[in-house]
């Protein structure tokens, strides 16, 4: 969270201390509105306000989200001021800077597997930080706004993936598969000598598309 925290600070962001700075910040036009639509919803989300960037994040996430597995995205945080953070809740949250965003983790393995892929791709590329969290589940994602208009939007639009975390039961041919490519291919491109792979591990793939 310390580089989320340094990104709010390269970016010049204030904290919003008070409800009062959130809707200050809205009429200055620093923060802007979001509704649902029919690709995600908001679910007591008690400051549905967030920066320009975080909002077209969410939207365009939400409706490449909602073609790939069939679901709606649960948005269930955005811009929260300081002294109305959890007690648990970070010291070093930029939920306060308004660029954050928390999302509901689905029970659909095909819903958690995309939107892992999807998160991976963007966090290697440098667009954003995201963890996941587990009380309750779900995704704590803060956005960096310069790198999310330089080339985040346009990964994100295209379905590219350029890394894939490997999970229990993965093998080199079920990625290769998935991901439009071969074996070979993926063994070169990561400088892997056998098929032997392991759950965690980070793997780069040939630029030729996913399924």
């Amino acid at each position: 969270m310390a580089l989320q925290k340094k990104q709010a600070e390269r970016h010049g962001f204030e904290y919003f201390r008070t409800p009062g700075d959130v809707y200050e910040a809205v009429e200055r036009g620093q923060l802007t509105s979001v509704e649902g639509n029919e690709h995600f919803i908001l679910k007591e989300v008690s400051f549905p306000f967030t920066r320009p960037e975080v909002k077209n994040f969410i939207e365009l996430l939400a409706e490449k989200y909602h073609e790939a597995c069939g679901e709606e995205l649960v948005v269930t945080s955005l811009t929260r001021p300081t002294n109305r953070q959890p007690r648990n809740a970070s010291k070093l949250s930029v939920h306060q800077a308004g660029m954050a965003v928390d999302m509901r983790r689905s029970w659909n393995r095909n819903c958690r597997r995309w939107m892992a892929d999807t998160l991976l791709t963007l966090e290697v590329n440098g667009v954003l930080d995201a963890m996941l969290e587990w009380h309750p589940q779900h995704y704590h994602v803060a956005l960096f706004p310069s790198q999310y208009r330089q080339q985040g939007a346009e990964i994100l639009e295209a379905g590219r993936r350029t890394h894939y975390q490997v999970t229990r039961g993965d093998t080199l041919w079920k990625i290769a598969k998935r991901h439009n490519t071969d074996v070979l291919a993926v063994k070169e491109m990561n400088g892997l000598r056998s098929s032997r792979i392991f759950e965690g591990q980070v793997l780069r793939l040939p630029s030729t598309g996913s399924r």
